[in-house]
């Protein structure tokens, strides 16, 4: 990071990686909110389909995404010290593994119907949701790729791209779902199945397009990303391994806690399902922007830890906390104040039992609005964490949080002590809470030495 920086330029250097990111999550969501709405105007039945098929899709990628998500601490640290040549180490057994994943999860998805059955599920919508994943899951290797390179180009703090890529992205998906859900402009009329070949000609142009940009832009050609890409690179394949596993299980594990509530509120009744849905969107669009911060934090904090400069590392920790408390108190005001409109933007308040459903989306925004600090704090300190390259004990200390003390809660307080949809929502506070103590007290007292870097691969400056 060169000389010392102020706290002003460390939230400046923050907010030019961090803006365009938070952009592409945001992005990323109205991929989802496009296929929901549009599919939602075809017919009922599809839409419950495609919300089995997508969320099952999602869980899949949710695991897989973190050894891409492992590249970006790694390519910073990487920049740090100066060593180009782990730059393109690190990237590509990203990439290797991203493929080797999709390959190996591919049955499930062809396979999805009896196991939706297994579950459960309507028999109907089981076989619908079956053709739509065994066209969708040909693009979980694309997305994982597209996930990779998101890593790669953001520690090279170029995030800017990945941002029009992925806008790029949500216009092409609108257009082929128009095209090929409803029959328009000459094209078949495939309903969810077009949907589904939307969704993977959206993920193969993205990954085109960076796949371009990583590869031809002058600026980035000194890493020969591309070069030799079919040799293995076995301790660099090891290193992103130990550091991907452990994200991705994270990340189901807060996942799931978010699906159990969903699965539990519907016990409770429909408007309160509904009510539930539409507030935990408007939280989720709030969380983007917490996350987007703390992957500009993980690339801040590992380009300081790469150059071993460990004030610039407690400087940047300090201003990327701050900055995500701002925002998360901003969002408090808003939903305390505001809640009505928020979730009536989601409505048609002609709909007969629309007054019911603003009323109780207003009481869990209240809690909503409880737990976005903690939500904060706990995506922010990941983020740190995952800067210092430290994934293995976070892991498990998320899974506790999460499914030992969030779960549960919910449980107990939603049922046997009778607060209904009230108590579910507590139970997700006292979860993000936990968790978000733990995590950032092992940041901040851990220990978090990270693990050796590889060493180099025969011939590993040519590979």
């Amino acid at each position: 990071m060169g000389d010392r920086m102020t706290y002003a330029g460390h939230a400046r250097a923050l907010m030019v990686l961090g803006l365009p990111l938070i952009g592409s999550h945001l992005a990323q969501m109205a991929l989802h909110v496009t296929d929901t709405v549009m599919l939602g105007w075809y017919s009922v039945d599809a839409l419950a389909a495609v919300v089995l098929g997508a969320s099952s899709f999602f869980i899949l990628f949710i695991l897989g995404s973190g050894f891409a998500i492992a590249v970006m601490p790694m390519v910073a640290a990487a920049l740090g010290r100066g060593d180009e040549a782990q730059v393109r180490r690190d990237t590509r057994m990203g990439m290797w593994l991203s493929i080797l994943y999709g390959l190996a999860v591919y049955p499930v998805f062809w396979w999805s119907g009896p196991i939706l059955l297994a579950l459960g599920q309507d028999p109907l919508i089981a076989g619908m949701a079956e053709e739509y994943m065994r066209i969708a899951g040909a693009g979980m290797i694309p997305a994982l790729l597209v996930m990779v390179l998101k890593s790669y180009l953001s520690a090279l703090e170029r995030a800017g791209v990945v941002l029009w890529a992925t806008l790029a992205g949500v216009a092409v998906n609108i257009a082929v779902n128009w095209a090929l859900i409803f029959g328009n402009w000459g094209a078949p009329e495939l309903g969810l199945r077009g949907a589904a070949i939307a969704s993977v000609v959206t993920q193969i142009l993205t990954l085109a397009v960076l796949l371009g940009y990583a590869g031809l832009l002058p600026a980035l050609r000194r890493f020969t990303l591309f070069a030799r890409f079919w040799r293995p690179d076995w301790p660099a394949f090891v290193q992103v391994w130990r550091l991907g596993w452990p994200i991705g299980l994270t990340g189901l594990a807060e996942g799931g806690l978010f699906q159990a509530s969903a699965l539990m509120m519907g016990w409770i009744g429909t408007v309160e399902l509904a009510a539930h849905g539409i507030a935990i969107e408007v939280a989720g669009l709030a969380f983007m922007v917490h996350l987007g911060l703390s992957n500009a934090a993980t690339v801040r904090i590992g380009r300081a830890e790469g150059e071993g400069d460990p004030v610039s590392l407690r400087d940047g920790a300090l201003v990327a906390i701050a900055m995500s408390l701002v925002f998360g108190l901003a969002v408090v005001a808003l939903f305390l104040i505001l809640p009505e409109r928020i979730i009536a933007l989601f409505l048609d308040t002609a709909q007969p039992r629309a007054a019911e459903i603003i009323a109780y989306g207003t009481l869990l925004l209240a809690f909503g609005a409880l737990f976005q600090i903690f939500d904060a704090m706990q995506c922010m300190a990941l983020g740190l964490l995952r800067g210092v390259r430290d994934t293995a004990v976070p892991m498990w200390l998320a899974a506790f949080s999460y499914w030992i003390v969030g779960i549960p809660t919910s449980y107990l307080l939603a049922f046997p002590l009778g607060l209904g949809g009230a108590g579910l929502w507590l139970g997700l506070v006292v979860g993000l809470a936990v968790a978000s103590v733990l995590l950032m007290v092992r940041f901040w007292r851990g220990r978090r030495s990270p693990p050796a870097r590889p060493p180099a691969a025969p011939g590993a400056a040519l590979s």
